[in-house]
């Protein structure tokens, strides 16, 4: 039968050339920033350690472009599907449903990207003046950034939307969004008299129905945080750019897409695989002995990638074949994978940690060193999870290595396991920032790749690049709008009202541990780490400081509860990106994941407990 074309259908044709279009714009010049990074910070530190001549305006050029790279990664991840969200709540709905729901959902994305472009020009003359403090350069190159990426963002949103819906759906969810917006417009003076009221509105209501639907949550925080200054404050709007700007603007973040980039790097490089190679000739042999391979691996390799998915995808692949040999349940694998991501988010150099650092003032060194300790009490309750469930294993047909032949692996997995000891040695012991770790840790893995591993394919440099600065902007952006919001959060009130409630929580200092490790599982839960951290991170920690709780104690426990829940199902991103990385039904492995989980909740209490698991060695 033939086809009859919808006339209320849009023909990807009609859009394929300006999205390519799209494409060429955002990710040359992203990928071109990120080497342009590596050797401006690498050559920075270079200078300054070797040659006793620090270049002083490397940190002022690295954060001009830094904010650029945001920008433009923020939009390759709009193009790419790839900026968090939640879909808990739509993965389930009848197609034609999640069709709708998908543009609606788009349409509060275009709402908010048109809201603040405005803004964002007029913050970008306002700083056309000012001149950077070394360079001399105007500082409307780097807030020029934020209006740049804005336009980027509204062009690839709007493109995304009439891709994938009909006209029909384009034209009544925006429509609607518009009836939406033209009526708060109109209630303005209603609102303005509500007070703190307005926080319901705009920061539970709209904030959490945006959520929900799956609009991604960097997004969200934006439209909720728009939605509120434009409608209920007498605010200038100019203050979103300038939040966000702020925001995204700490040098310290510049560590995440360098880590990111470098994770890729240990990935194709065969630096993982050597330790792994090397850690089953250690303890193969034994029952089990697979399982706490991959705890292992998870310790060793944890952080450095920037992307907990990645970190799995490592690991996870090299050690489930065998281990489905050995008897392992599907279901069991899984929970021990997602169990060794949630245990393995406070093991430095983790993306979190910097991010913490960032947004709350607590010192990088002080979290990288007390970060070890707490995934080591989570390594080992794990442990006792995986003796209990292998203690029967049919080791029969397994050969045990031979000195001999863990020797030789151990050789060649050697400069693999020095990079995890060089990157936390060189930070803690004031060698050199995050940052500058970072770069000297992408230097040392190309070499090593290049020349001792032999493993080095030049033809996947720019595909890493490109999911680097993907991935760099998804985070980022979440960071700029957060920061946003917890401004206006701050502004309206809301903090000091938080600081009289929790520090009248019962039980003192544990009492405001221990609720705010639950708060921390269900946002780890329906947020994911970094936007929980952002959020709520520059409200909490001062409130723990005034009823006398260590920084670094109170980062362990928030970071800890906050990775249990990102990989505890039915609502945890982390127990999804497991499954799919495992190849296994969610399903299937929902039910067997609660002895893991258990065990991590049991850490998480010991580290609420017992402060020295946190702040013994600083």
């Amino acid at each position: 039968m033939e086809h009859t074309a919808d006339p209320l259908e849009i023909s990807p044709s009609s859009t394929r050339w300006f999205d390519r279009l799209l494409g060429w714009v955002t990710e040359v010049p992203a990928a071109a920033i990120v080497v342009a990074e590596i050797f401006i910070l690498g050559g920075g530190a270079f200078a300054r350690y070797a040659l006793h001549a620090p270049l002083t305006w490397t940190d002022e050029l690295a954060s001009i472009l830094f904010l650029w790279l945001a920008m433009l990664g923020s939009c390759i991840a709009l193009r790419r599907a790839a900026h968090m969200h939640l879909t808990t709540f739509v993965k389930d709905l009848v197609p034609n449903t999640r069709a709708w729901v998908d543009a609606l959902g788009m349409s509060l994305v275009v709402a908010f990207l048109v809201m603040l472009c405005v803004p964002a020009w007029e913050h970008w003359h306002e700083e056309i003046e000012v001149s950077t403090p070394v360079l001399g350069l105007s500082e409307g190159w780097r807030a020029g950034a934020v209006f740049a990426g804005a336009v980027l963002m509204l062009a690839t949103a709007v493109t995304r939307w009439v891709e994938n819906a009909s006209w029909k759906q384009v034209a009544l969810t925006g429509g609607a969004v518009a009836l939406g917006g033209a009526a708060l417009w109109l209630l303005t003076p209603v609102l303005s008299s509500l007070g703190n009221i307005n926080l319901v509105i705009f920061f539970l209501v709209m904030l959490v129905s945006c959520i929900v639907m799956g609009v991604p949550i960097a997004f969200a925080f934006g439209l909720a945080t728009m939605s509120y200054l434009a409608f209920s404050t007498t605010n200038p709007m100019s203050i979103m750019p300038n939040r966000m700007q702020e925001g995204m603007s700490h040098l310290i973040l510049l560590a995440v897409p360098l880590f990111v980039f470098l994770g890729a790097l240990i990935e194709m490089t065969g630096l993982a695989r050597a330790m792994i190679n090397f850690l089953v000739g250690l303890i193969g042999h034994v029952r089990g002995g697979l399982q706490y391979v991959l705890l292992g691996a998870m310790y060793i390799v944890s952080g450095i990638s920037g992307a907990k998915a990645a970190d799995m995808a490592a690991v996870a692949p090299a050690l489930f074949p065998e281990m489905k040999k050995r008897g392992s349940k599907d279901g069991d694998l899984i929970g021990l994978l997602s169990a060794s991501g949630a245990m393995s988010e406070t093991i430095p150099p983790s993306i979190v940690l910097i991010t913490v650092g960032s947004v709350t003032g607590v010192s990088i060194t002080a979290l990288f060193i007390g970060g070890l300790m707490p995934a080591v009490v989570g390594l080992l309750l794990m442990a006792i999870v995986v003796w209990w469930q292998t203690r029967r294993e049919d080791m029969s047909g397994v050969k045990r290595a031979s000195g001999k032949e863990i020797g030789k692996l151990l050789l060649v997995s050697l400069p693999a396991l020095l990079l995890p000891v060089i990157i936390r040695t060189a930070v803690v012991e004031g060698v050199a920032t995050a940052t500058e770790v970072s770069t000297i840790g992408v230097f040392y893995t190309v070499l090593a790749g290049i020349f001792i591993y032999r493993q080095f394919d030049w033809r996947r440099i720019y595909p890493m690049l490109l999911d680097t600065a993907s991935l760099s902007g998804a985070i980022l952006l979440i960071v700029g709008c957060a920061t946003a919001m917890a401004w206006a959060l701050t502004q309206s009130g809301f903090a000091q009202d938080l600081v009289k409630i929790m520090t009248a929580v019962p039980g003192g200092k544990l009492g405001f541990l221990l609720v705010s490790a639950l708060a921390f599982v269900v946002l780890g839960s329906l947020l994911e780490g970094i936007p929980a951290i952002v959020l709520f991170g520059p409200l909490l920690f001062p409130i723990a400081k005034l009823v006398g709780v260590n920084e670094v104690h109170y980062a362990m426990v928030v970071i800890f509860a906050m990775g249990l829940g990102l990989f505890a199902p039915p609502f945890g991103v982390g127990f999804y990106a497991a499954c799919a990385i495992g190849r296994v039904s969610p399903d299937v492995a929902m039910p067997r994941v609660w002895p893991h989980m258990a065990a991590l909740f049991v850490a998480l209490l010991l580290l609420v407990f017992v402060p020295w698991f946190s702040i013994g060695f600083l």
